[in-house]
């Protein structure tokens, strides 16, 4: 196993190198800035330890960077709730604190190493996990308009019932665009609190407002040079839309409590499960700003529009949960394979992800049987 350890501390990467010399089931090879590593990394690595204070580029960027290339671990002594969120959102494995033992992240490590092994050896399906793509053909005019807009910066509306993929759509667009290698940034505007929207979208300067104990850059600034996905943008309050247009349009944003404005560089991807038109009559929605995020609409089929992609989502899904939880991979019955495919999926694709992690998880056998989907439940 081919590891890159990234650590600025001489003493610290210095003392890792030592340790792990024992090792010699595993080829450590160190950098002493995210930079230098992000131009020597290849293909040959599997895993990637970094800290995160360090200068030139911190190691939260630095995964970002990364853009889910190689499974990360992450080391810090300066640890923090909303740091390990964020960990977590870009998909780190693991979060040290120092100071910590080398069993420790050996541990850590193998845990890792085992997990990939298990990846490697577990059967193929046909369905890509990272995108629910290709496997349906009411889907094949979307994909192909997706892949063509991609390749441009126009605004994308992403339209479909709530679960249907509209964010793995937007994620698909991101990775086939020029802006692969830049930030991917999502937000939900129906789970920010009103009064919370325009901070997070824009950020602020320390003593903005009463708990502005801090600087903080917006979800815009972060997304510079990449994607900016707005989901459930029909839940964005009216008060909000007029500093969306004008950021769009300028494209520029100024942080609350700022004198100056920020210039961005950025691809907007929109999705909502709403009807804007009637928003639009009701006063809820700005209309200049649906024309604005509406050049090229794109309407996601629900699940019951696409039963050929169940049973190979189904099928992928089942592995990649067999893989998490340390399984033995699993298989559906004959009958639980027709109830499946019987089913309406109200909750579309997500309802599917959840019933079929569910079933992996209580499933006494190798063979999933019908009653183990629960699904009479939810009919």
């Amino acid at each position: 196993m081919k590891i890159a350890i990234v650590e600025d501390d001489i003493n610290m990467r210095k003392s890792l190198e030592i340790a792990m010399s024992d090792y010699k089931e595993f080829e450590i090879v160190t950098f002493k800035n995210a930079v230098d590593a992000l131009k020597k990394l290849d293909d040959s690595y599997d895993l990637v330890i970094t800290d995160i204070n360090m200068p030139k580029m911190d190691g939260m960027e630095f995964v970002k960077e990364l853009n889910g290339r190689y499974e990360v671990i992450i080391m810090t002594g300066n640890a923090t709730l909303s740091r390990a969120i964020d960990s977590i959102h870009l998909g780190v494995k693991d979060f040290l604190l120092k100071p910590f033992d080398i069993d420790t992240l050996i541990e850590a490590i193998k845990r890792e190493e085992t997990i990939q092994k298990v990846q490697k050896t577990a059967p193929k399906t046909k369905k890509k996990m990272d995108d629910f793509l290709g496997s349906s053909k009411s889907l094949d005019k979307v994909i192909s308009i997706a892949s063509k807009a991609a390749k441009t910066d126009a605004s994308i509306l992403l339209l479909g019932e709530s679960g249907v993929g509209k964010e793995v759509f937007a994620s698909f667009i991101h990775k086939n665009s020029p802006r692969a290698k830049k930030p991917f940034v999502a937000i939900n505007m129906a789970a920010i609190p009103e009064n919370l929207i325009e901070s997070e979208l824009f950020g602020f300067e320390k003593g903005a407002f009463t708990d502005a104990q801090e600087a903080k850059a917006g979800q815009f600034e972060l997304a510079n040079g990449g994607t900016l996905f707005l989901d459930e943008i029909g839940e964005m309050p009216y008060s909000v839309q007029a500093k969306l247009l004008r950021a769009l349009q300028e494209k520029e944003v100024r942080r609350l409590g700022a004198s100056k404005s920020t210039k961005i560089d950025i691809r907007v991807i929109s999705a909502t499960n709403a009807n804007l038109d009637t928003k639009i009559t009701q006063g809820e929605f700005r209309e200049d700003l649906y024309y604005r995020l509406n050049t090229i609409p794109l309407n996601i089929p629900p699940l019951r529009e696409r039963k050929d992609e169940i049973l190979d989502i189904a099928n992928a899904m089942v592995e990649q949960n067999c893989v998490k939880y340390g399984f033995e991979i699993k298989t559906f019955s004959d009958e639980a394979t027709n109830e499946l495919l019987n089913y309406n999926w109200p909750g579309n694709i997500r309802e599917l992800l959840s019933v079929v992690e569910r079933s992996v998880i209580l499933s006494e056998n190798q063979e999933i049987q019908i009653d183990e989907l629960f699904l009479e439940i939810r009919k």
